[in-house]
């Protein structure tokens, strides 16, 4: 045993001149993006940037139109826009509240006492003023504060899980005692880790971020570019429509040019030398554009799978350098014309001004074409399902912080999980006890039982804290708390008897001598007893007989069926001890040179003890299976515990073989084209170290993989932070849960599937709205077509395309995003985040429903225009048709919505219909809208009041669209009968 030293520790200045020196006890908080860098962020979506495009261009349509004819129509422009601010600014205020709450929830206490010695006494100062050279007073159960050599240490365990994952490491002075294998010197204590046995002294060798927790902490607030899957996919999308509509715009503008010019009987043919003119003009705008065309020319290869990089004067050139680039050609080619006699400020050469505006209109047109075709709801669509994810996630103890973790953790293909906490409780528990003396597991009243409760009593030095009523808390050596925990399961107070009894003496529990004993003065029997625990094979070596029954025997007997008693428990990754004791009739000693010494001791029986796994574990392990995602422990754990608890959980079966299981010290050695070969097939990696961890989710994602990541310990940071998705314990270090996107409130497992269920839904609901929405875009892409090539006037004026646009994008989107999850979707296989978001079967859907409701349309349109009056909105009868077609358009989506909620099932639309509140809501919101528009609406609308004849009719003509559907999937259902 270890002498106490006096130690007069720092003055008040040296604690001065060293927090100057090497700063104070603090750590640098990972720097965190503003609420206005957040905003801008948001900017970068490559749906919003679409939107951005179509705001200028439709502003600027509306300023030349403002100049040109004096009309002011600025109210798609504002729509836009207001669509863009919605989407980023709901977006943001998510991310800020998440922030908010997660910062609360993971306030660490600076302010936590620490026993130091300064001035030659003892003080208690926080946390943060510990300072290099202090020296600090170490005590079971304390959180180490800074990074020190051990001065002195007294049967000192450390837990060091959260930087090693290591339970338990015993410390010491003593060299001869040092472990080599140790990760951290055996003199050496980290901040962060517990003190769980003994106790010590330590001097303070380094502080905050300077430490090896501080080190692990910057490390993990290293930035992760890793896109997610829904941003490949969304930027895929939005490639794909931005595509679409400026092609269809092209189309439209070369056929309206074309009509305007050469087709008009308004106007003769322009002469060649006017041809000349208002094509250096188009030429000119085309070149100023190029910042818009270009990119789009670009994304046709992307979509290919020819990803080429764009110019650099397109990429880093500014818009002022293009619109001189046009400006330059405009004048050369003027120049070129007047070479030719063609005098640019002669009106006369020219076209007529109303061509001129036919012209704009033709380019208008374009540019609304582009505009519907753009979905302005699908950023508000994503943020919306994201954000409602996040609050009803929370609700089942995932707490998100990064919105896009909610919809990425529905790709994730693997989860890599750390055992302790999160597939196990994490409390020790006594699984067996198998004391030969008693009748079944339980303590009576007898003298066997009470002589097991006293030794057991006595001979721990851990303690049960009974202050929360709905859960007793351990303090100190994790397998003694299970000890007490069993005895206080049996009704017995382990506190009472040791306040009754009297400690002779003591010989504390150590990895050399693998037992510990106590000499008590018993008053439960009135002798002195000495009560020994330990390894089972160290104590048969001092006991001569084993109680069994109410008979004594020899322990040579009994050994074999003992030892084969061990070996069972051992293998199913249990900690065993065996327990002895002995009455003391003599004065003679029993402890020499720190062993037992001079005893014949009565071995009393065997304990297993395990860390039980969770019980909803095997479960969701099983659920992870059937939903096609790979699940992999990582653990610190010996391979022999790691296997057993991996098959407890249905991890490890009889087919598996060695390339199923590695430990950290073998992967380290395996090559990047080696372990390439073997992750994919690893089921379990054992002793692993903080980075074994993180190069496994790198070349996860190498492999193409979704990875989620678990962990709770600072040595868990780094993985969590490259993963696509970590997932920290709410019960885990500061440091990882700052690393992770999502926090586990409750440490379970079984969480990780609920969160792959709402992220599957969230990405089912996103399809759903996209479905829904270009199928009205399909619509009003061919009828816009339709109409600019047999020349007829749009049937849908601007105003009433925009009022659709808001209507199905806006409001529809949260409808659809609020649609509530299905379990179903855990029975089908991860998708493929490389995939593009429109499946072929909503490729169907939309090109079927959208040339259907196309036909609809233009049917209607014949017979109001040829057989009930006609379309002329210049008539009372005309306008009133005109108004029923524009009802008829937004009914068929309305319906259509119906549809879209199914998508991905063949349900009723009706199903859990009475559960899906925000569809209702917003659909009524959408009926009551039309209903006023209709009747309010007036010139700015084109719109009149209709009767409630024509009402019921539309609405019960355009219901077809459900009730087709309904008969569809009910014959589906029955197929799948």
């Amino acid at each position: 045993m270890e002498s106490r030293k006096h130690y007069t520790g720092l003055t008040d200045k040296q604690v001065e001149e060293s927090r100057e020196k090497h700063g104070s006890n603090v750590l640098t908080p990972p720097k965190r993006d503003s609420l206005w860098q957040v905003f801008i962020g948001n900017f970068e979506d490559p749906v919003i940037r679409i939107l951005m495009v179509a705001v200028f261009l439709s502003g600027g349509i509306a300023i030349a139109m403002y100049f040109s004819e004096g009309i002011i129509e600025i109210a798609e422009t504002i729509g836009i826009a207001v669509a863009i601010l919605l989407a980023t600014g709901v977006a943001t205020w998510f991310v800020w509240d998440a922030n908010k709450k997660f910062d609360v929830l993971n306030q660490v206490n600076d302010d936590t006492l620490v026993k130091v010695i300064r001035n030659g006494n003892v003080h208690e100062v926080a946390k943060k003023d510990i300072v290099v050279d202090d020296i600090v007073i170490l005590e079971q159960g304390e959180e180490i504060s800074a990074d020190g050599v051990l001065l002195e240490a007294l049967s000192l365990q450390v837990n060091e899980s959260s930087l090693t994952g290591e339970p338990v490491a015993n410390k010491t002075t003593i060299e001869s005692e040092f472990n080599m294998e140790a990760t951290y010197p055996s003199n050496h204590v980290m901040r962060g880790t517990t003190v769980v046995d003994g106790h010590g002294v330590m001097q303070v060798l380094a502080v905050g971020d300077s430490t090896e927790f501080g080190r692990v902490a910057e490390k993990s607030s290293e930035k992760s570019e890793e896109p997610t899957p829904l941003d490949t996919q969304l930027e895929s999308l939005a490639k794909f429509i931005g595509v679409i509509g400026f092609c269809g715009a092209a189309v439209m503008f070369t056929i309206l040019f074309i009509k305007g010019l050469f087709f008009n009987p308004t106007y003769p043919t322009p002469e060649l030398g006017q041809l000349g003119l208002i094509g250096a003009v188009i030429i000119a705008a085309v070149i100023m554009l190029a910042k818009v065309w270009v990119p789009v020319v670009y994304d046709v290869y992307s979509l290919q799978g020819k990803d080429k990089p764009l110019p650099k004067s397109i990429a880093a050139g500014g818009w002022g350098r293009w619109i001189l680039y046009g400006l330059g050609a405009l004048i050369v080619m003027l120049a070129i014309g007047l070479a030719f006699g063609v005098k640019p400020w002669d009106p006369h050469a020219w076209i007529p001004l109303g061509l001129g505006k036919k012209i704009l209109s033709a380019f208008m047109a374009s540019v609304t074409l582009i505009v519907v075709t753009v979905p302005e709801g699908l950023p508000m669509s994503v943020t919306l399902s994201l954000a409602l994810s996040m609050r009803k996630m929370l609700k089942s103890h995932n707490l998100v912080r990064k919105m896009h973790a909610c919809e990425t953790m529905g790709a994730t293909t693997v989860i890599c999980t750390d055992k302790t906490g999160t597939l196990t409780q994490n409390q020790m528990t006594v699984y067996k006890t198998n004391f030969y003396g008693l009748d079944g597991e339980r303590l009576s009243d007898n003298e066997y039982s009470k002589l097991l409760a006293e030794g057991i009593a006595m001979n721990t030095t851990a303690f049960l804290d009974f202050s929360d009523p709905g859960k007793v808390k351990t303090l100190g050596n994790p397998t003694e708390a299970a000890l007490l925990l069993w005895l206080n399961n049996q009704g017995i107070n382990y506190a009472e008897l040791r306040e009754s009894v009297t400690v002779i003496e003591q010989l504390t529990f150590s990895t050399e001598r693998k037992y510990m004993a106590t000499l008590v003065q018993s008053s439960t029997f009135g002798k002195k007893i000495l009560y020994v625990k330990g390894a089972s094979e160290i104590l048969f070596g001092y006991c001569k007989n084993v109680i069994v029954g109410d008979k004594t025997a020899p322990i040579a007997e009994q050994q074999p069926a003992i030892e084969e008693q061990l070996l069972e428990y051992q293998n199913q990754a249990m900690r065993t001890l065996g327990f002895a004791y002995q009455i003391i009739e003599d004065e003679d000693p029993h402890f020499k040179d720190g062993r037992l010494y001079n005893t014949e001791l009565t071995f009393l029986g065997i304990v297993a003890i395990s860390d039980p796994i969770r019980p909803d574990v095997p479960d969701a392990v099983q659920r992870c299976f059937d939903a096609g995602i790979q699940v992999k422990m990582v653990t610190g754990d010996t391979p022999g515990t790691a296997k057993e608890i991996g098959r407890q959980i249905g991890l490890w079966t009889e087919k598996d073989t060695d390339q199923n299981l590695i430990t950290g010290v073998e992967f380290a050695k395996l090559t990047d084209e080696e372990a390439l070969d073997r992750v994919l097939d690893m089921k379990i990696m054992s002793r692993a170290r903080p980075l074994d961890k993180q190069r496994l989710v790198q070349l996860l994602q190498q492999k193409k993989q979704i990875v989620a990541v678990t962990g709770d310990g600072t040595n868990d940071a780094p993985a969590l932070n490259h993963a696509h998705v970590g997932l920290s314990m709410g019960s885990g270090t500061s440091v990882a849960k700052e690393a992770s996107d999502i926090t586990l409130l409750d440490d379970s497992f079984s969480s990780i599937t609920s969160a792959v269920m709402w992220g599957r839904s969230v990405y089912q609901n996103i399809q759903r709205f996209v479905l829904f929405q270009l199928t009205i875009n399909v619509a009003a892409l061919i009828i816009v077509l339709l109409g600019s090539l047999f020349g007829s006037e749009l049937p849908i004026t601007v105003t009433q395309m925009l009022w659709v646009n808001l209507i199905m994008d806006t409001f529809a989107a949260g409808a659809l995003a609020s649609l509530p999850p299905s379990p179903d979707v855990m029975k089908r296989k991860p998708r493929d985040s490389n995939a593009f978001i429109i499946v072929p079967r909503m490729r169907t859907l939309i090109l079927t429903t959208g040339i259907a409701f196309v036909v609809i349309l233009m049917s209607l349109l014949y017979i109001l225009s040829h057989y009930a009056g006609g379309i002329d909105a210049a008539t009372p009868q005309g306008l009133d048709n005109l108004t029923i077609f524009f009802t008829v358009f937004v009914m068929l989506q309305f319906w259509n919505m119906f549809n879209a909620k199914t998508f991905g099932t063949n349900e009723s639309a009706f199903k859990n219909l009475s559960k899906s509140e925000g569809f209702l809501t917003v659909g009524l919101a959408i009926i009551v809208g039309q209903i006023l528009v209709v009747n309010f609406g007036g010139s700015v609308f084109r719109t009149v009041p209709l009767s409630w004849t024509e009402w019921i009719w539309i609405t019960a003509a355009t219901s077809l669209v459900l009730w087709v559907g309904e008969i569809f999937r009910a014959i589906k259902r029955r197929k799948e009968k």
